[in-house]
């Protein structure tokens, strides 16, 4: 494993921890709104601060952009940038439902390098690293090699942050579940897209995202032999938030069958965050 990599693995671990402890006692927790439908705990705010300790202690130079803090470091200067969610899927955490997820990943010079996504329930840890695989713990894994959507289990996240889109969303859904096998929405972006790397998924899309909600499962897709890409299938999803993600011959067809729902407003959301 790279030293980077390692790294951002005991960062995760760390922030792991936290989350479990703090899962014991829900009720005492403070939480606040960020905005319709988003909140945000104490323990978002100790998780991340733990990862970017741990990050900041082997290496004080790099950039970060995370969740809760934002920015911080020289992000024109260093050619390294940790990309970081602290707890993906907040909402089910508060709730007590077991899926949510620590996400870290690492660019280096603009381009995504490592990756690491971690279930503290499950105890799953999702790596990868650029050029040498993906990983669930120590087994490689690889995306589905399903051919028919008609077999496919697709993932998805339906928007709530802004529900400007939400009408081509469900529009989109309701063309998607008489084609496909079923649908699945947990509620953690990061551990829908590990889990299409491990070929749990077929194919996943989803709208409205944050960089920090899909940098790390980029990766570990294609890392895993999967494609990812905007909603045209373009390389912008960090930048427009338009995620589709699944093996090369379902990401495909779930494009296909996208397509026709793609508004005059996605379109340009897109094209502005390609130029």
């Amino acid at each position: 494993m790279h030293p980077m990599l390692t790294i951002a693995v005991k960062a995760a671990r760390r922030a792991g921890s936290i989350i479990n402890q703090a899962s014991q006692n829900l009720d005492l927790l403070t939480v606040s709104k960020k905005s319709h439908s988003d909140y945000v705990s104490e323990v978002d705010g100790a998780a991340e601060a733990a990862i970017i300790k741990v990050l900041h202690s082997a290496y004080p130079d790099h950039a970060i952009l995370a969740e809760e803090s934002g920015r911080q470091g020289d992000h024109e200067k260093s050619e390294f940038l940790w990309i970081i969610d602290p707890l993906d899927g907040t909402t089910n955490f508060l709730h007590g439902f077991p899926k949510y997820s620590v996400s870290i990943a690492l660019k280096h010079k603009d381009v995504l390098t490592h990756a690491v996504v971690y279930d503290p329930n499950m105890n799953e840890l999702f790596t990868a690293s650029r050029g040498t695989g993906a990983f669930l713990n120590d087994r490689r894994i690889r995306v589905s090699k399903r051919a028919k959507f008609e077999d496919c289990l697709i993932g998805t996240g339906i928007p709530f942050r802004d529900l400007t889109h939400l009408d081509a969303y469900l529009a989109m859904f309701k063309d998607i579940v008489p084609r496909t096998a079923g649908i699945r929405r947990p509620g953690s972006a990061a551990l829908d897209l590990a889990y299409v790397a491990a070929g749990r998924y077929d194919g996943f899309w989803e709208i409205g995202l944050a960089p920090w909600d899909m940098a790390a499962g980029c990766l570990l897709i294609t890392e895993a032999g999967g494609l990812v890409g905007d909603l045209e299938g373009n390389g912008t999803q960090l930048e427009s938030g338009q995620i589709v993600a699944g093996s090369p011959k379902v990401f495909s067809q779930l494009l296909k069958v996208i397509a026709p729902h793609l508004t005059p407003a996605l379109i340009e959301a897109q094209r502005t965050a390609k130029s």
